[in-house]
């Protein structure tokens, strides 16, 4: 899962949204330097990342990219993923996405002191670029894809990934849809456990 899946399933909690945000940027134990809550949304990030991996549903829209980009077909799916969240936002929140994301960024901005600095410099253009509500555009996802593979060391070319996106909506969409229905409850009963 990418950002915006990350922060909505982190719950109502703040600082459970920062840590699930910030959560790969953090190495081991490092989470325990930080606030309770902000642990809780690490360690929720960690665990749906594990979820997501071993999944059926995830396993099949991942082998749909595997032949042409590799160990990267996992990180497009979470991006590709992210799209449909936000694309189908009203049917798993009764606030809007606009709403949803500017309050995000105010806590960003109102904890700034406590986010990594890895956070702290990515802010900015989140902000500028309105990630988080603009993944519901195809156009914002392929750029996304490309300033990811501008960041790899390896040409991974996942920025033409949108090519398989579009031929393979449908098929994705329903994927996300099942798979995403079963995270939701995932990630509410490891949160009591937290």
């Amino acid at each position: 899962m990418n950002f915006l899946a990350h922060i909505y399933l982190s719950g109502n909690n703040d600082f459970q949204k920062i840590g699930g945000l910030m959560a790969d940027g953090i190495r081991g134990k490092e989470y325990e330097n930080f606030p309770k809550d902000i642990q809780r949304g690490i360690i929720l990030h960690r665990a749906i990342d594990t979820f997501t991996d071993a999944h059926s549903v995830f396993r099949v829209s991942k082998h749909r990219l595997h032949e042409q980009y590799g160990h990267y077909s996992g990180v497009i799916i979470d991006v590709f993923y992210d799209h449909f969240l936000a694309k189908n936002w009203s049917n798993y929140s009764d606030e809007k996405l606009s709403d949803f994301v500017n309050r995000f960024y105010k806590s960003l901005d109102d904890n700034f002191e406590i986010l990594t600095l890895k956070t702290q410099n990515m802010l900015p253009y989140m902000k500028q670029g309105n990630w988080l509500y603009n993944y519901q555009f195809i156009d914002e996802i392929e750029r996304v894809l490309f300033q990811m593979d501008n960041r790899t060391k390896h040409n991974s070319n996942m920025g033409a990934s949108v090519k398989e996106l579009k031929e393979y909506y449908t098929e994705f969409e329903q994927e996300f849809t099942l798979f995403f229905s079963e995270l939701i409850e995932y990630s509410k009963e490891k949160l009591k456990t937290l």
